[in-house]
């Protein structure tokens, strides 16, 4: 028989159930905390004490309720003096921010990157940027840790990129590339940009609240971040959410993975581009400028957003099925594909998918924008305070 939690095992417990709380939903009362958390006036009281006197956390007066009776002291997370650096790595520019404890972005830089720049080449780069940002952080704040978002097939172990067709990465070390660059004594987290930006939208974007979500996230491939049962659902190596490379087509258009036929072919942006005949052009940018010819009349413009709609509306068809997932979220150039190709899409969501499965579905774009990634990055970074919030600095 094995013995029950420790005492201290519970405090920590609950300590990190009452930051996350806080983390995620901002500044609460002590009384909701007590709602919320299922514990008693006087543990909340204890618990708020430990993380204030560490300096996660801070609690003061609310503003005029206009009720009778002595208020609930409201505790807030201490945003501006514990952060978490993060980066984004994209197919055309480098991102890195530095993310306060309960969301707050506090500081950004964003960078180009040409395509083909390595690990090794960009995490300089990136490094430069918070070197930046350094510089304007209080002298008493704390770094928990750091994330990044990569788009490619992440190794959960050890967060070594084994394989990124649209950036070119082939077993690409960039959290320990990262780690050697800033020469700060935290964790650095890697995870897939997909897989991440799921993470986010599920904590405190537009499908908080919901168990079950698909994220799909667009650039030159397609990939999906997979929220089952409140979890995100990376699979046994953490490379599960490679949708792009489904086969769609036999002995179809070359991919970027050296596979023939996958779904990106069609969706993603070289498809789209090809299609709308402008072959030579790259970049979201030349991708925008297909869906405003569409939407001018451009006539081969329009059969390019139908036909990549309609693909679209097969694939999200068939994972609604496997999944039965109760929002799909589109980011990245998949929003712009949905906003284009709204009605083809749906469409073809109603006349493939199950209607069992699709009952509930709801079709969305991010709360968080071109945001969630670098938020869902950070939030990869927060997860060892949020388990241990004592443990800090």
């Amino acid at each position: 028989m094995r013995p029950g939690p420790s005492q201290d095992d519970v405090r920590r417990q609950n300590l990190g159930a009452l930051l996350r709380h806080v983390h995620v939903h901002g500044a609460t009362t002590r009384a909701e905390l007590t709602t919320t958390l299922g514990l008693n006036r006087s543990t909340i009281g204890a618990l708020t004490a430990d993380l204030s006197a560490v300096g996660l956390v801070s609690e003061g007066a609310p503003k005029e309720t206009g009720r009778a009776g002595r208020p609930s002291l409201v505790v807030r997370p201490e945003s501006a003096r514990v952060y978490a650096y993060a980066y984004s790595v994209e197919v055309d520019r480098l991102r890195a921010a530095r993310i306060g404890l309960g969301g707050a972005v506090l500081d950004r830089r964003d960078l180009d990157r040409p395509r083909g720049l390595l690990a090794a080449e960009a995490a300089p780069l990136l490094a430069g940027a918070v070197k930046e940002m350094q510089q304007l952080v209080p002298a008493d704040a704390i770094c928990v840790g750091a994330g990044v978002a990569v788009c490619g097939m992440v190794r959960r172990d050890d967060g070594l990129v084994r394989l990124g067709p649209t950036t070119g990465w082939v077993d690409e070390p960039i959290g320990a590339a990262l780690a050697d660059e800033l020469g700060i004594d935290v964790p650095v987290t890697v995870g897939n940009v997909a897989d991440v930006a799921a993470f986010a939208e599920h904590a405190r974007g537009v499908a908080a609240g919901c168990d079950n979500v698909l994220y799909l996230y667009g650039d030159v491939g397609v990939g999906a971040g997979i929220i089952a049962g409140g979890r995100r659902l990376t699979g046994h190596g953490g490379y599960g959410g490679e949708v792009g490379h489904m086969k769609v087509v036999r002995d179809g258009r070359p991919c970027e993975c050296g596979s023939r036929g996958c779904w990106e072919t069609e969706i993603g942006e070289l498809g789209i581009l090809r299609a709308a005949g402008r072959s030579d052009a790259r970049g979201r940018d030349a991708l925008l400028g297909v869906f405003d010819a569409a939407d001018r009349g451009d006539a081969r413009a329009q059969t390019a957003v139908r036909q990549a709609g309609d693909w679209l509306g097969f694939g999200v068809a068939n994972l609604v099925n496997v999944f039965n997932p109760e929002m799909v979220i589109f980011g990245g150039t998949m929003r712009d594909l949905y906003l284009a190709a709204a009605a083809q899409i749906r469409s073809r969501l109603n006349s493939n998918a199950l209607g069992a499965c699709l009952e509930h579905v709801r079709l969305r774009t991010p709360k968080l924008g071109t945001d969630a990634p670098l938020i869902g990055a950070a939030e990869l970074a927060f997860e060892r305070l949020l388990a241990d919030p004592l443990d800090v600095g």
